[in-house]
Protein backbone atom coordinates (compact mmCIF):
# COMPACT_ATOMS: atom_id res chain seq x y z
CA UNK A 1 0.00 0.00 0.00
CA UNK A 2 1.40 3.66 -1.25
CA UNK A 3 0.45 6.35 0.26
CA UNK A 4 0.57 10.31 -0.50
CA UNK A 5 0.05 12.45 2.44
CA UNK A 6 -0.71 16.39 1.26
CA UNK A 7 0.44 18.21 3.87
CA UNK A 8 1.67 22.18 4.63
CA UNK A 9 4.61 23.00 7.16
CA UNK A 10 3.40 24.13 10.40
CA UNK A 11 0.60 22.10 10.21
CA UNK A 12 -0.24 19.63 13.74
CA UNK A 13 -3.32 18.41 11.76
CA UNK A 14 -0.51 16.86 9.17
CA UNK A 15 2.31 15.87 11.42
CA UNK A 16 -0.32 14.41 13.96
CA UNK A 17 -1.85 11.81 11.38
CA UNK A 18 2.38 11.29 9.83
CA UNK A 19 3.05 10.38 13.30
CA UNK A 20 0.12 7.97 13.02
CA UNK A 21 0.34 6.16 10.05
CA UNK A 22 4.49 6.08 10.72
CA UNK A 23 3.22 4.11 14.27
CA UNK A 24 0.82 1.67 12.71
CA UNK A 25 2.31 -2.12 13.39
CA UNK A 26 2.64 -2.55 9.59
CA UNK A 27 3.33 0.92 8.12
CA UNK A 28 2.74 1.67 4.62
CA UNK A 29 5.21 3.21 2.22
CA UNK A 30 4.41 7.36 2.79
CA UNK A 31 5.08 9.82 0.61
CA UNK A 32 4.78 13.46 1.63
CA UNK A 33 3.49 16.16 -0.59
CA UNK A 34 3.79 20.05 0.50
CA UNK A 35 0.63 21.78 -1.24
CA UNK A 36 2.95 25.14 -0.75
CA UNK A 37 5.58 23.46 -3.17
CA UNK A 38 3.33 23.68 -6.06
CA UNK A 39 1.24 27.37 -6.89
CA UNK A 40 -0.92 24.32 -8.55
CA UNK A 41 -1.21 22.25 -5.69
CA UNK A 42 -2.05 25.25 -3.34
CA UNK A 43 -4.76 26.38 -5.29
CA UNK A 44 -6.56 23.28 -5.65
CA UNK A 45 -5.87 22.07 -1.79
CA UNK A 46 -5.83 25.26 -0.25
CA UNK A 47 -6.10 24.77 3.28
CA UNK A 48 -7.85 21.41 3.46
CA UNK A 49 -4.80 19.42 4.58
CA UNK A 50 -4.13 16.81 5.70
CA UNK A 51 -5.43 14.76 2.19
CA UNK A 52 -4.49 11.32 1.86
CA UNK A 53 -3.99 9.17 -1.66
CA UNK A 54 -4.37 5.43 -1.60
CA UNK A 55 -2.65 4.54 -4.59
CA UNK A 56 -2.95 7.55 -6.35
CA UNK A 57 -6.90 7.54 -5.01
CA UNK A 58 -7.99 10.60 -3.14
CA UNK A 59 -9.50 9.10 0.46
CA UNK A 60 -11.95 10.57 2.45
CA UNK A 61 -10.86 12.53 5.21
CA UNK A 62 -9.29 10.66 7.97
CA UNK A 63 -11.06 10.95 10.91
CA UNK A 64 -8.90 12.34 13.36
CA UNK A 65 -9.17 10.11 16.46
CA UNK A 66 -8.34 6.85 14.78
CA UNK A 67 -5.15 5.45 15.56
CA UNK A 68 -3.42 2.14 16.44
CA UNK A 69 -5.55 -0.97 14.65
CA UNK A 70 -8.52 0.94 14.12
CA UNK A 71 -6.57 3.37 11.62
CA UNK A 72 -5.20 0.52 9.48
CA UNK A 73 -8.45 -1.44 9.68
CA UNK A 74 -10.03 2.17 8.07
CA UNK A 75 -7.10 1.98 5.99
CA UNK A 76 -7.41 -1.44 4.35
CA UNK A 77 -11.36 -0.96 4.26
CA UNK A 78 -10.37 2.24 1.90
CA UNK A 79 -8.06 -0.48 -0.36
CA UNK A 80 -10.52 -2.81 -0.80
CA UNK A 81 -13.90 -0.26 -1.62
Amino acid sequence: MKLTLLTRKNCCLCSGLEERLRQLQNPPELELLDVDSSPELQAKYGYEVPLVYLDGCLLPRVPPRLQGERLAAWLQKQQNS
